[in-house]
């Protein structure tokens, strides 16, 4: 019996072998949880031109929008772990809703295997130009002021942006009322309109009625300075210590998918990603260029996670 199994296991070890070696032998599936032209859409297909040339085939867009990404990253989890299925994914469906949904059907941290990130973008707190404030610091004022009183937009509830705030609201420890949109578009407008005060939003869709003067930019939610906006501060320099809020957009394969396979797409991804031109492309975006490295982003996922869980719990934030 032992022996059976040995020779089962050998064989079933060379079968992979083999096809590691041949790989890609026909066109790859990458799934992306949004519509056509939608950021991580856009996302995916920056990088993953690139990756065809080298890999010698086609890496095919499978738009599966719907349920804020939990469609699509569901469809990934479960297919089969061969190399001839990626995914592209932004927070939402492995950091966000598993905190929101009473149930999904995968395990967003142990159900994939992340290959590298593709960019991440700062949310920019972003005011309209009628709100008293030209500061973070003149804006915490005004808001423990006036408790209550002030109002920003969101893309909805649970979205990312309306957790940034949430997030914000805490560590600032003041009151603005939370008015939740279908969508950023329609948010973003009704602050440049005035109808609302405030908002946290990326940076590329905002960043010419900022220039405009349309828009206040008073606070960038990553570590460093943005290349787009260089004159507005981090929300950690203007004056809470410690807070972080970007979107992102990465690769990963379902779990079990062989080393050697995703060896070989991990340095695909890694000399694209690298590349000069596709990195001024990226900034260019307002994006911060990621890496091949899997492991960073593996802690960028885990962190995110349990990062989103607690601000989920305070907030008490939840989906319509």
């Amino acid at each position: 019996m032992l022996i059976k199994f040995a020779i089962t296991l050998a064989a079933a070890t060379l079968s992979v072998a083999a096809a590691a070696q041949t790989y890609p032998e026909r066109p790859i599936r990458v799934i992306v949880g949004v519509p056509a032209g939608g950021t991580p859409d856009v996302m995916a297909r920056t990088v993953t031109t690139g990756m065809s040339k080298i890999l010698g085939q086609a890496l095919v867009m499978d738009n599966r929008g719907g349920a804020g990404g939990l469609i699509g990253t569901e469809v990934a989890a479960k297919s089969a772990a061969d190399g001839y299925t990626l995914l592209v994914s932004s927070p939402g469906p492995l950091t966000i809703l598993p905190h929101l949904q009473k149930q999904i059907a995968y395990d967003p941290l142990n159900d994939f295997i992340p290959i590298g990130l593709i960019a991440s973008n700062p949310f920019l707190l972003i005011t309209h130009p009628s709100v008293p404030a030209r500061t973070l610091k003149e804006l915490i004022a005004l808001a423990k002021a006036q408790p209550g009183k002030l109002n920003y937009a969101s893309a909805g509830n649970g979205a990312a942006n309306h957790l940034a705030m949430e997030l914000f609201k805490s560590m600032a420890n003041i009151d603005i009322t939370h008015v939740p949109y279908k969508g950023a578009p329609q948010a973003v407008s009704d602050v440049i309109a005035g109808h609302m005060n405030m908002m946290f939003n990326s940076i590329p869709p905002v960043l010419a009625q900022i220039k405009a003067e349309r828009l206040r930019a008073l606070g960038v939610g990553s570590n460093k300075r943005s290349l787009q906006l260089p004159d507005v501060p981090t929300i950690t320099e203007a004056g809470v210590p410690g807070y972080e809020a970007i979107t992102w957009f990465g690769m990963l394969a379902p779990a079990k998918t062989p080393k050697a396979i995703l060896a070989r797409v991990s340095d695909a991804f890694a000399k694209v990603i690298n590349t000069p031109e596709l990195r001024a492309q990226l900034e260019a975006q307002g994006a911060e260029p990621g890496s091949g490295n899997a492991q960073q982003f593996a802690m960028l996922i885990r962190r995110e996670y349990e990062r989103y869980a607690k601000v989920v719990k305070m907030s008490g934030a939840k989906i319509d």
